[in-house]
Formats: structure tokens, C-alpha cells, sequence
């Protein structure tokens, strides 16, 4: 084999490569590496080496045992669809890719395939923009009432609005079931706008609320505009509060379609903007406000500085709006003058639905409950319902010594099985139980194994088509009641489908069974485990209920696996500590190893934060640097709930609260006596 310059400067680059990978990274990725090497040199020289079947197989191996490094595309063996479950997944495939004619061929071979509705809907969605109205309908009217029917739905009508065929998108929306899609909702708006009807409450309300604009809410905001429905004001507060998204795709959209080339150069530079001089025009104002928000979310003190300076050329209300842009970023970022900023931008300053809450999370860091009740007190509607904030709302009017208000409004919440419905009922003075058990009888199970919608779900949980399985098992709940969920929780949890289970069992408002809401799977291996880390089982439990919702092969977008999501480099370096033996990243998922691993390095989080669980929580999410970052902000002693509330990742601010929640209710189920959340949260300082 002749190996000329190019070769032969590879060759030694790829040593060098390899040889770096064996001392500092590990073995294994050296021989995967040598054996890509000689098969890139094979290929060059012509040999049949590259697909013996040997090197196939280690090749194989060591690629799905590293998780990211591909077999080389000339070695990949041909893929003969032999099994009906692989053409199905091909059919889906071609229809995902639009690729018509590949679907026609594949539908074709699937005649008897026990999916007929997908099959035919993933024909047919291949070629959505060449199909006629009777096309769909045909299909809706075969399989009205189903699942995949108003998956259709959507898809159709998405279709008609791109098309303006208001005629048949208006026939067919009163029709979509779940109307879901914020992007078919702008679509009705405009299609009632075409006709003449005035939508703007009704638009601001959705836009508000929305977290992205997207291909139908844009057409209705630029119909608005020519109508004459939405305001300069209107426009501006839109644009202000889409630059609020730090990738600034809305905002570059909104700035086009408002005609503003110069907020282009916001988004790219805001300081360049600002260093000029300020315009007199409206419109020059209104950039100079959203240069400031934008320059505050990387230096607020820069912001501020330049506010200070230009703020005199400003109306009052400017000048409350330019300090709101100022006050969001500050309050993220976790800085000691947001609450300063949110008190110069005064009360009546509008403000998207983030930002209202962070004005309210800012007061609860101060513990200055008389702001954190005028904060409630002036969000919307739609925010100041929820149980969040009713909570918080309680915990004011307490302070202010209006029991009577406060107690009303716990007791509104108390029933609700979830973190603030619990310190709703600390505050009235209950401890967390767990409720009386609702059994679920053999004949309820009976309709159950006949229900093709769930027995859809398990074909697909079989396929490993969980998306599918998980939204067919979710339309036959909607109308389920509290004994008929408990009986379709008890039918997953004889599926061994645990996470439906307690979804499902999730729904019920009135009846309970909370050995299914939270399963204790692999006691055994769970009780060795925490026992030798000396860990509270019902918080591992809380955090695994989290994290995995128990599917043994589940994997995030980032690589974490199993049931405690353990990330690759994470497992490495805990399998070292715990001088496991054997270990290799292709155990990760096996149940005894995933615990081990996830015990283990939530024994070393746990230290780290001296025993205070939800700061460990929030550092097994978000990283530990991050969660001590977040309490050395702090300005003071709060308690846990509060450092959960102001935690500025609305993921792991989530997950803090859930996980905690979680655990309240395991340590009940386990221990048999009442438990305290507030007690499990602590009291969080500042170090």
C-alpha cells in the first residue's frame, strides 16, 4: 500500500491524536481511534478491509459505547427493511422528511400493519401540501375522534392558515380538540380579522402570554398594524418584550416587520446604539429603551450609567419603562439593586408576564412583603391565580397581620397535592399526610384492555415511539373521571409503564392513590445504596420521580441517562471516588450501576452544600458552582422557599420545587407520619 504526503501526514497527526487520547482521556477511545485510522487508510488504498465483518463489530462497539463517534459512511452495512415494525418506522421517517413518494411505497407494504390510522396519517402528512380538502376529510371522518384524527387537524389547519383559505380553516378549527397551538389561535384571530371582527384584546392577551411568535402570529400582528387595531404603543411594548429572549429571534423578526432597521443594530450592539445621541423622535426613544435592556442582560452598571445620563431627554413614562428594562436582567442575574431598579420604574409601567414575577421574586429576597403584595396585587389575572402566587400573596397580607385574607387564600390552594399546596397547609397548621387510598376494583380494568387507544400506546412504547405512545395514552384521559384515571394508572402499572402510571394518577382531584403518584421501584437496591451514603431515601426517590419519571432508558438532550440522568463525564469521575470495579460507560444504564453512580455523586452535592437539600437539588440540576453562586447572592438568611422561587433557571427552579415536593411525600409513605416541607427546605444564607 502506497501512502503519499497527505497519507502520511495523517498518519502522523493521528498518532500524535491518539496517543493524547490514551494518556489523558482513556484506552479505549485509543483502539476505536487506531482502528478509524487504518480503516481511512484502507479506504484510500482501495482494500475490502473496511467492511469485513469484524472490524464492523468493534467498530460497533466502541462507537455506541463512546455515544457520539458515527461508523464512517462507506462502512455502513445496507439496511434491509425486512420486519413490518421497520417499514413502519421508515414510513414515519419519509413523512417527517416530506419525502412522498418513498411514504406511498412504504404504505403500501404496511396493507395489514396493526397501526392502519398511522399508517395512512403518515402517507398522507408526507405529501400534506399536495392533498386535497376530501383527502383529509376522508381521513378525518375514518378516524373522528382519535388521537392521530386531530393530529391531522392540526396539521391541516396549520396548512389553510399558511394559505389564507379561511373558508375551510374556519369549517374545520370549532373541530380541533385540543387546541393546543398558539400558532392556529393567532390564525383564528387573523381569519376573524380579515373578516371585519376587532381581535386586538383579544390578540394582546395571546401575544403576551406567547412564548413564541411564530408563522401565524406574525401575519396577525402585521394585520393589526394596517388595521389599525394595534397601537404604536402596542407595537413597541410587543418589540421590548420579545427583545427580553436573549437569542433575539422575535425581536429581529417584530423589528422588520415594524419597519425599524435600526433595531437591527440593537440586538447586534446596543452599546454602539446608545453611544450616540439620543433622538427626538418617538421612535428613537423607544430603540434607546430597548438598547438599554439589551445592554443591561451583559452590564447592567453600564445600563444604568447611561440611563442616568440620557434620562433627562426622557417623558416620565420613558423613563419608568427604561428603568423596567434595567430591573428584569438585574433581577435574573440575582443583583442586589434589582429591587432599587423595579421601585424607580414604578407600578403602572407595563410589563411582559416574566417580568411582572420577577418583580415580585426581587421584593421575596428582600423579604419586602409590603412590595411583594403590591406586586401581586397589580399582575394579571392569568398570573395572579396561579398557586405560586397566591401563596406568596397569603404570606403578605399574614405579615401585614390580615389573617383572615391570608387564610382564605391558603385554604384556596390547600388541596392541591404539589409544593405550594403543601406550605399552603403548613401555614394553616396541618403537616403533610398522605390520604386515605381509593382501591380500584378488577372490573374497572376490565374496558381498559380493550381500549385501542391505550392499547396503541403500548404497540408504540414497544417501538420505542414514546412521543406517540405518550400522546395516545394522554387523549384517552381527557374525559376520564378520579376512579377511572386510578383504574388506568393500575393498568399501566401493570404494563410496567410506570411513568403513565403517575401521570395518570396525577389528574385526579378528589380521589387518591399515592402508591402509584410515587412508585418505589428496586427497594432493595435503593435502601443499600442511600444506606451507604448515608442519603434520605425519600429525597433520592423525589429527585429519581424528577429527573426520570422511573423510564430505566431514558436520555436527555444532553446525554444524561437512566434513572438518575447521569451525565457521561459525571459517571467517569464518581466510578473513580467509588473505585467501582469494572466500570464502563456502556453500565450507566443498568439499574444497580445508574443508582450506585447517582447516590454517589448526590453524596458528594450534598456535602458540598453542608446537608441543605435544596441547595444540593438545585446543584445536581443546574451544577453545583451555579447553586453556590445563587445563596452568595442572597442578602440575607431566607427561607428555602424562597431561595427555590428566586432560583433565576426557570428549569431548575422548577425541578428545586418538584423534587422537594417529591420527597415531603415519600418520607410520609414511608415513615407513616406526618411530614414537614418547610421543615425540609430549611433556612438558606448567604454562605
Amino acid at each position: 500500500m502506497y501512502l503519499g504526503l497527505t497519507d502520511l501526514f495523517f498518519l502522523a497527526f493521528a498518532v500524535l491524536s491518539v496517543l493524547f487520547f490514551a494518556l489523558f482521556i482513556d484506552l479505549p477511545y485509543l483502539v476505536y481511534a487506531m482502528l478509524k485510522l487504518f480503516i481511512r487508510l484502507s479506504l484510500r488504498s482501495g482494500s475490502s478491509f473496511p467492511c469485513h465483518v469484524s472490524s464492523l463489530l468493534v467498530l460497533t462497539l466502541f462507537s455506541t459505547w463512546m455515544g457520539f463517534l458515527p461508523l464512517p459512511a462507506s462502512c455502513a452495512p445496507a439496511v434491509t427493511l425486512t420486519s413490518d415494525d421497520q417499514l413502519f418506522i421508515a414510513l414515519k421517517d419519509a413523512a417527517v422528511k416530506e419525502d412522498g413518494v418513498r411514504a406511498q411505497t412504504l404504505a403500501n407494504q404496511l396493507g395489514s400493519y396493526a397501526l392502519p390510522s398511522y399508517v395512512e396519517y403518515y402517507r398522507l402528512k408526507a405529501d400534506l401540501r399536495n392533498a386535497s380538502v376530501a383527502d383529509v376529510q376522508v381521513f378525518l371522518t375514518r378516524y373522528e375522534g382519535s388521537a392521530i384524527a386531530d393530529r391531522l387537524r392540526n396539521d391541516w389547519l396549520l396548512l389553510l392558515g399558511r394559505k389564507n383559505d379561511w373558508a375551510n380553516f374556519d369549517v374545520i378549527y370549532p373541530q380541533f380538540v385540543l387546541d393546543d397551538d398558539t400558532q392556529l389561535k393567532c390564525y383564528a384571530l387573523l381569519s376573524k380579522l380579515q373578516q371585519g371582527a376587532n381581535v386586538a384584546d383579544q390578540a394582546r392577551s395571546l401575544l403576551t402570554s406567547a412564548k413564541v411568535y411564530g408563522e401565524g402570529c406574525y401575519p396577525l400582528l402585521n394585520s393589526l398594524v394596517r388595521r389599525g387595531q394595534f397601537t404604536r404603543s402596542d407595537m413597541w411594548n410587543q418589540m421590548r418584550w420579545a427583545s427580553e429572549s436573549r437569542s433575539g429571534t422575535a425581536a429581529a423578526q417584530l423589528a422588520i416587520l415594524m419597519n425599524q432597521p435600526a433595531l437591527a443594530a440593537v440586538l447586534e450592539s446596543p452599546v454602539k446604539v446608545l453611544s450616540k445621541r439620543l433622538g427626538s423622535s418617538a421612535d428613537a426613544h423607544e430603540v434607546a429603551l430597548i438598547a438599554l435592556g439589551r445592554l443591561a442582560m451583559s452590564d447592567t452598571d453600564q445600563a444604568v450609567t447611561i440611563l442616568q445620563k440620557i434620562q433627562s431627554g426622557l417623558s416620565r413614562s420613558e423613563r419608568a419603562v427604561a428603568w423596567a428594562q434595567i430591573a428584569l436582567p438585574a433581577a435574573q442575574q440575582l443583583q442586589a439593586d434589582a429591587l432599587s431598579y423595579w421601585i424607580k420604574a414604578g407600578e403602572d409601567v407595563p410589563l411582559s408576564l416574566d417580568a411582572y414575577q420577577w418583580r415580585v421574586r426581587s421584593a421575596l429576597r428582600s423579604l419586602d412583603w409590603a412590595r411583594v403584595k403590591q406586586g401581586i396585587e397589580a399582575m394579571p389575572p392569568v398570573l395572579r391565580s396561579e398557586p405560586v402566587w397566591v401563596y406568596w400573596l397569603g404570606r403578605a397580607y399574614a405579615n401585614e397581620g390580615q389573617r383572615e385574607a391570608a387564610r382564605n387564600l391558603f385554604q384556596s390552594i390547600a388541596g392541591e397535592t404539589q409544593f405550594y399546596g403543601q406550605l399552603a397547609m403548613e401555614e394553616l397548621g396541618q403537616k403533610i399526610v398522605i390520604p386515605a387510598a381509593t382501591s380500584v376494583k378488577s372490573v374497572d380494568l376490565t374496558p381498559l384492555s380493550a381500549n385501542a387507544g391505550f392499547q396503541r400506546a403500548i404497540q408504540f412504547y414497544g417501538l420505542g415511539m414514546r412521543f406517540e405512545a405518550a400522546r395516545e395514552w394522554n387523549w384517552e384521559l381527557r374525559k376520564m373521571n378520579d376512579s377511572q384515571l386510578l383504574a388506568a394508572a393500575e393498568f399501566a402499572r401493570q404494563n410496567e409503564l410506570l411513568d403513565r402510571m403517575l401521570s395518570t394518577s396525577d389528574k385526579t382531584k378528589a380521589a387518591f392513590n399515592f402508591s402509584q403518584r410515587f412508585p418505589a421501584p428496586y427497594r432493595s437496591v435503593m435502601v443499600q445504596a442511600t444506606q451507604s451514603m448515608g442519603l434520605d431515601m425519600a429525597w433520592v426517590y423525589g429527585l429519581i420521580r424528577q429527573e426520570s419519571r422511573f423510564v430505566l432508558i431514558a436520555r436527555s438532550a444532553v446525554g444524561a441517562s437512566g434513572l438518575m440522568q447521569v451525565m457521561p463525564g459525571t459517571a467517569k469521575y464518581v466510578a473513580g471516588k467509588l473505585k467501582l470495579a469494572d466500570f464502563d460507560l456502556s453500565r450507566v444504564n443498568e439499574i444497580e450501576t445508574n443508582i450506585s453512580l447517582g447516590t454517589g455523586y448526590l453524596s458528594m452535592v450534598l456535602s458540598d452544600f453542608s446537608g441543605s437539600q435544596p441547595l444540593a437539588t438545585a446543584g445536581y440540576n443546574a451544577g453545583p458552582s451555579r447553586s453556590r453562586s445563587w445563596r452568595a447572592s442572597l442578602p440575607q438568611a431566607v427561607e428555602g422557599a424562597i431561595f427555590a422561587e428566586t432560583i433565576p433557571f426557570s428549569e431548575t427552579r422548577v425541578y428545586v420545587k418538584n423534587v422537594m415536593s417529591n420527597a415531603t411525600y415519600y418520607a410520609a409513605l414511608f415513615d407513616n407520619v406526618p411530614q414537614s416541607l418547610k421543615a425540609r427546605l430549611g433556612v438558606i444564607g448567604a454562605n
